[in-house]
């Protein structure tokens, strides 16, 4: 076995690894199910609780996504993987205890307040944090550890585990919501709402906390195991410890093969690290420019607001649609994790961003449209499913092994909080630039937005056929001397 190398025990690793890119996907749509709940137990505070403060609750999170994402490069230097991926693991289980019971330690449990507001905010933060020092060490961890030939395979497993975890959570909070239903909010103007006098009271005073609770169990399973995976090879080699890296090179590739990785990773790691700009500044624009091309093509205009977007078109149960379009983002997914390595990334990133335009550019066309529902609605599907086979997962292949191996850490630190930067540009400012209207009812909000996000598709492929390297078959250490030259 150990001269042939152990298929299962790498993917036993790798499937510890992608538990993290299911607590990313679970973290960010958890809310989806809690928000109503939550809005309406935090309204009994009165007026105080307006609008803005709501959508300010709802996002919070991605504050610490930028933040974990921000320090991800640090900690994956100084910690390494390995230990960087723990604390990530406890960050979501502190953060699942703590926005299920806010009042833990200092408030009564039932009233909300201001300070009460602030601390749930907190908790998501460090959820958040969490996520972002997930998204970026997940895919930075398997691309190290994974064999150059099945690596973008691997890494493309993280991006099915994202949108797994999202439909897992949208299951639970179905689950846990059962016979009762959301509360009826009703706006009284002035970004000021009230709850209806026939909302369910389970749900406002319990059933959010459930739903946020609920995340505990996968967060605590992600510790616990990853607590049994290895470090890195190539993380080990970078702080001298050569006979760790080759046994664990050798478990996985067999001892032969192992030397060679080995001689290879030691040949391009002279230093633990080198200056950001060491390879020149193309290399970091590169893995910036695939960060903020990922977001700014619109998909969380989607993902975040599909039963919204479905309703607008007209149709009768937009949360069928919405289940349905899920569907067919997980099986376009599954076509980027079989066919990455035979098609290569550049192509798979290519023909997506041509589809996600056409996509878009008929949903501009079509949309409001009585007789083009049904055009729209696929013209809709078509920009998602293209989303799911290419920018999705590709990008987070080439993020987690463009970058040499001196500088990953820090680089992928920066691309992923460009990422989530972009990810808050996209959700906060797609609602306003929907409902613009130039005359009342023209519509021009929902054509300019999905034309915008089409021409940016557009720019999008060319970049990628101009500037992104191709890393099919190619070894990290590879990427290095590419780099040098």
């Amino acid at each position: 076995m150990e001269k042939q190398g152990s298929k299962s025990y790498l993917f036993s690793i790798v499937l510890v690894a992608v538990i993290g890119g299911l607590l990313f996907g679970y973290d960010t749509a958890v809310i989806s199910g809690a928000e109503k709940g939550l809005q309406a137990f935090f309204m009994k505070m009165g007026s105080m609780y307006t609008d803005t403060w709501h959508g300010f609750t709802c996002s919070s999170a991605l504050i610490g996504c930028v933040i974990g994402s921000g320090i991800s490069g640090m900690l994956a230097s100084n910690w390494g993987r390995k230990k960087s991926l723990i604390f990530a693991g406890v960050m979501f289980f502190l953060s699942a205890l703590g926005s299920m019971y806010p009042e833990a330690l200092f408030f009564e449990k039932g009233e909300p307040s201001m300070s009460l507001l602030i601390v749930f905010n907190i908790y998501r933060v460090i959820g958040g944090i969490g996520v972002g020092l997930a998204s970026a060490i997940c895919p930075m961890y398997i691309g190290e550890i994974a064999p150059s030939n099945i690596r973008g395979m691997l890494v493309s497993w993280n991006q099915f585990a994202i949108i797994f975890g999202q439909l897992v959570v949208y299951f639970v909070n179905f689950l846990i919501l059962g016979e009762h239903t959301n509360p009826i909010i009703e706006s009284i103007g002035q970004g000021i709402n009230q709850v209806a006098a026939n909302s369910d009271p389970w749900t406002i005073e319990t059933g959010w906390r459930y739903m946020f609770g609920s995340e505990a169990i996968p967060a605590g399973l992600f510790t616990i195991l990853i607590c049994f995976v290895p470090e890195t090879p190539r993380y080990l080699a970078m702080i001298g410890q050569d006979a760790k890296a080759e046994a664990i090179l050798a478990r996985i590739n067999g001892s032969v093969k192992a030397k060679e990785i080995l001689n290879d990773i030691k040949n391009t790691v002279s230093e633990k690290t080198e200056k950001l700009m060491t390879y020149g500044w193309v290399c970091i624009f590169v893995g910036i420019m695939l960060s903020v091309f990922q977001q700014a093509v619109g998909i969380n205009a989607v993902l975040y607001y599909a039963p919204r977007i479905y309703a607008d078109m007209g149709l009768n149960d937009p949360m069928v649609t919405t289940v349905f379009n899920g569907v067919v983002n997980i099986t376009f997914t599954l076509v980027a994790v079989f066919t990455v390595e035979k098609l290569g990334r550049k192509p798979l990133l290519i023909t997506g961003s041509l589809g996600m335009a056409i996509g878009a550019l008929g949903v501009a066309m079509t949309f409001g449209n009585p007789s083009l529902q049904l055009l729209c609605m696929i013209s809709l599907m078509v920009y998602s499913a293209s989303f799911m086979f290419s920018w999705g997962p590709i990008c987070w292949v080439l993020i987690a092994e463009v970058f040499p191996n001196t500088i990953r850490g820090a680089a992928v630190a920066i691309a992923v909080a460009f990422q989530w930067i972009f990810n808050w540009i996209v959700s906060t400012s797609f609602v306003p630039m929907f409902n613009i209207e130039l005359t009342p009812g023209d519509g021009f909000g929902h054509w300019f937005t999905y034309g915008l996000y089409g021409v940016i598709c557009i720019i999008a492929a060319v970049f990628v056929w101009k500037m992104v390297p191709e890393t099919k078959g190619k070894t990290l250490e590879d990427m290095t001397r590419m780099w040098k030259k």
